[in-house]
C-alpha cells in the first residue's frame, strides 16, 4: 500500500508498505478513504515531537471503511463506514474511566505517533470498539473528517478548559484550523466578544466569516493594547493559545483578565516563559490538555444537525499520490491560504 512516511526531521517521502494486519483480538483494519494533514505533523517534521521516530507512517485522522475485526471487536463488522478518532482507548483504564481517554495506558495518542497512521489506504486501528465512531447512513464523510482531531480538540483544550461562558471575551491566538475550530465552538456558549490574532490577513478575514467579533493582526505591543483598549483595560476572560511557540504563549500572558485562563492548546517543542514576576497576584489559571475527544459523540450530533459546518475548513483536495504536494501547500498556508486539506486514500 502507498504510505507518507516520517524519515527523520525535515524528511518525509511516500513509500510502498505492506497492508497493517491484525495484531490484537481488539483491533480493526479500516480502509481509509479520507485522510487529512494536523499542523501537528509540521511539528513532528520539526522534530518536536521526540516520541515519534524515522519509519512512522504519518496521520491521526480520518474515515474509512471496516476491512478486517479481531474476534474481540463487537461493534463493528467489515464494510461499516466509520470516524477515525486522534486518540485511541481501552476505555478500561484507570485514565479511560476518568475521561482522560489521552492518557490511556495502552493507547492515547499513538497514531502517526508510536505506531502507524491514516495517511495510508490502510491503517490498523487498536481498542476499535472506544476508538472509531459510525458514520450515520447519508453524512457527509469529507466534514467527518474534522471531528477526527480539530474539532474536539478546539473545544475540549481551549473552550471547555478556557471555561468560556456567557457573556465572556475571548481571545484566540492563532487562526489555523484549531483556532477556527475553537472558535466555531465557543460561539456554543455566547461570549459578548471573540477575539482572533493572526498575522495573517486571510486567515483573519476567515475568522470574521466564521462569527468573530474583532480580529487584530499582530504588529509588536499593538495588538496587546487593541485588545486592552477594547476591554476597558481589563483584558481577556479566556486566552487560547493556538499555534505553540513562545511568542504567542507569552502575548496570552499580556492579554489575560485578573481572574481569566489561559488555555493552551498549541504544541511546544521549546521552553516558554511564565512570567510570574506580574501574574502572581492576578488569580489567573493556566490550563493544559491533550484532546482526549470525549466531546466527538456530542459534536457529531451538532455537525449532522447543521449547528456547525466544519466542511468550511475545507481549502484544497489532493489524492494520495499528492500527498507531498499537499504537505508543501499545507505547510506555505500564508500564500496558499490553506486551511485543512482533503487527502483523498482510496
Amino acid at each position: 500500500m502507498k504510505a507518507l512516511v516520517y524519515e527523520g526531521p525535515g524528511r518525509k517521502s511516500l513509500q510502498d508498505r505492506p497492508v497493517p494486519k491484525i495484531a490484537a483480538s481488539t483491533d480493526a483494519i479500516v480502509r481509509v478513504t479520507r485522510t487529512t494533514i494536523c499542523g501537528t505533523d509540521l511539528h513532528i517534521l520539526k522534530g518536536d515531537v521526540p516520541t515519534c521516530t524515522p519509519g512512522r507512517i504519518l496521520g491521526h485522522e480520518g474515515v474509512g471503511i471496516v476491512e478486517d475485526t479481531g474476534p474481540g471487536v463487537t461493534q463493528f463488522k467489515k464494510g461499516d463506514h466509520v470516524l477515525i478518532s486522534c486518540i485511541s482507548s481501552c476505555g478500561k483504564c484507570e485514565y479511560c474511566r476518568r475521561g482522560m481517554y489521552s492518557h490511556c495506558t495502552t493507547g492515547g495518542w499513538i497514531l502517526g505517533n508510536t505506531i502507524d497512521g491514516t495517511q495510508a489506504e490502510y491503517v490498523r486501528i487498536p481498542h476499535a470498539d472506544t476508538s472509531l465512531y459510525p458514520i450515520p447512513a447519508g453524512a457527509d464523510e469529507e466534514a467527518l473528517v474534522m471531528l477526527s482531531d480539530i474539532l474536539p480538540t478546539g473545544f475540549e483544550c481551549g473552550v471547555l478548559n478556557g471555561k468560556v461562558q456567557p457573556g465572556s471575551t475571548v481571545a484566540i491566538v492563532g487562526s489555523g484550523p484549531i483556532g477556527l475550530a475553537a472558535l466555531l465552538t465557543a460561539q456554543f456558549y455566547s461570549p459578548s466578544q471573540i477575539i482572533m490574532v493572526d498575522l495573517d490577513d486571510n486567515r483573519l478575514a476567515v475568522a470574521k466569516r466564521f462569527g468573530a467579533t474583532h480580529t487584530f493582526k499582530v504588529n509588536g505591543d499593538e495588538a496587546k493594547q487593541r485588545i486592552l483598549n477594547l476591554t476597558d483595560g481589563k483584558g481577556v476572560d479566556t486566552a487560547i493559545e493556538a499555534v505553540g511557540v513562545p511568542a504567542t504563549f507569552e502575548f496570552c500572558q499580556g492579554i489575560i483578565a485578573p481572574g481569566g485562563v489561559i488555555a493552551n492548546v498549541g504544541v511546544h517543542g521549546v521552553k516558554a516563559d511564565l512570567h510570574l514576576e506580574t501574574l502572581w497576584s492576578q488569580n489567573i489559571s493556566i490550563t493544559t490538555r491533550l484532546v482526549d475527544t470525549v466531546s466527538t459523540p456530542m459534536l457529531l450530533k451538532t455537525v449532522q444537525s447543521g449547528k456547525i459546518d466544519p466542511k468550511k475548513l475545507i481549502t484544497h483536495h489532493f489524492t494520495l499520490d499528492g500527498i507531498l504536494d499537499a504537505y508543501d501547500t499545507f505547510s506555505r498556508a500564508a500564500s496558499t491560504q490553506a486551511l485543512k486539506v482533503i487527502i483523498e486514500a482510496r
